[in-house]
């Protein structure tokens, strides 16, 4: 069952302005759907060629959208009941999750009529029904999921992948991922040659499991075809710094070493707040520092670059943190919109089939690989 308050594909129909249409899981995250809508509101505003397919319950839904003037002829509401939880397993998502909200959102995507799908909900359970539902890219055998990571370069992020779409990784796995990690840093950040560190526990070549060191080989001779630079082995200190702009590891190093940053993160920060309000001339000193804090505090919120992709298939996939809240999530559908506006799947693609990777030929030129940066 479908709602439209207009439907926001106007231009195959040509009766409208062009937009870019996102496909929202409404009901998976911890917030629940009022936090989407007021996510997607904020986006709306700032992006005027932007519309929806809001996935979930008709009823609530229709109540949300119609209290925001900003949503008012974007917003297409498709009923579904199933909701996927925090405590499903995958497994049975893929036995009995086909009415939920996180699949249809992704069938969107899957039968063209959304460019990027983006939920707040279960992770595993959304990797496996876009692995299954929207198939690997020829030539990927793992999908990464990828994410920015504040850094003293220029743009202020650094890319880092994997960080939790599956705890293996080969040789050839890792170069696959410093192929579609480059692709995404010069899609998403506007950088005409990345580059590439590979996370290990010493910059020495010597050091690391073996596929480390046969997957650093891969990338050194894959660096010149897929137009990066390639430093070497980086350290866990290196990933914040302005050295490199993609980290590449395996899912397992990469979720440890994300969580570990967010609750470093956190612990400074109250120990920050902590000293400011310790003594009177602390808080005075909090005081005449205010504007200076307060950049401090948005340049370092987690919320403002809310938003992992999903790289390797065959259509772009977003999670956004479970606990995300208007802004947390407005900045993950602000991504997905930015990919699809600068067309990042197809790139993608092509830039993974431009090096040879287990006996692959590469055919692809420059041009169709990336494009030309706007």
């Amino acid at each position: 069952m479908s709602v439209r308050t207009d439907h926001p594909q106007t231009a195959a129909t040509g009766k409208g302005p062009r937009r870019t249409v996102i496909s929202v899981d409404a009901m998976g995250g911890d917030r629940g759907p009022e936090a989407v809508v007021s996510g997607l509101a904020k986006s709306a505003r700032k992006n005027p060629d932007i519309a929806f397919i809001l996935h979930g319950n008709e009823a609530e839904l229709s109540a949300l959208v119609a209290k925001r003037p900003e949503l008012a002829g974007r917003v297409d509401i498709r009923h579904a009941d199933g909701v996927v939880s925090m405590e499903d397993k995958p497994a049975q998502v893929l036995r009995n999750g086909k009415g939920s909200s996180m699949w249809s959102a992704i069938e969107a995507v899957r039968d063209r009529e959304a460019e990027v799908a983006v939920s707040c909900g279960n992770t595993g359970a959304l990797m496996v029904l876009s692995m299954m539902r929207l198939r690997k890219l020829p030539g990927v055998n793992r999908p990464a999921i990828a994410c920015y990571w504040p850094s003293k370069n220029p743009a202020g992020f650094n890319v880092m992948l994997d960080v939790g779409a599956d705890v293996r990784a080969d040789e050839h796995d890792l170069l696959q991922y410093a192929l579609m990690g480059t692709s995404y840093a010069r899609n998403s950040l506007g950088l005409k040659r990345p580059r590439v560190g590979l996370l290990n526990v010493g910059t020495e070549e010597h050091k690391g499991r073996s596929e480390i060191k046969a997957a650093a080989e891969l990338i050194a001779d894959a660096a010149g075809a897929g137009e990066f630079e390639f430093i070497g082995n980086v350290e866990g200190s290196d990933i914040p710094s302005d050295k490199l702009d993609v980290i590449v590891t395996d899912g397992f190093t990469g979720n440890v070493a994300l969580k570990t940053a967010e609750g470093t993160a956190g612990l400074f920060k109250s120990f920050f707040m902590e000293a400011f309000r310790a003594t009177l001339p602390a808080r005075i000193g909090a005081l005449f520092a205010a504007r200076q804090l307060k950049i401090l505090n948005r340049r370092t919120d987690p919320r403002r670059v809310n938003g992992g992709v999903f790289l390797g298939l065959n259509g772009t996939v977003i999670k956004s943190h479970g606990a995300a809240d208007a802004t947390g999530f407005a900045a993950a559908v602000n991504l997905a919109f930015d990919l699809a506006r600068h067309d990042f799947n197809h790139k993608l693609a092509a830039r993974v089939a431009s090096v040879p990777s287990h006996g692959q030929d590469g055919a692809t030129s420059n041009d169709e690989q990336d494009g030309k940066q706007e």
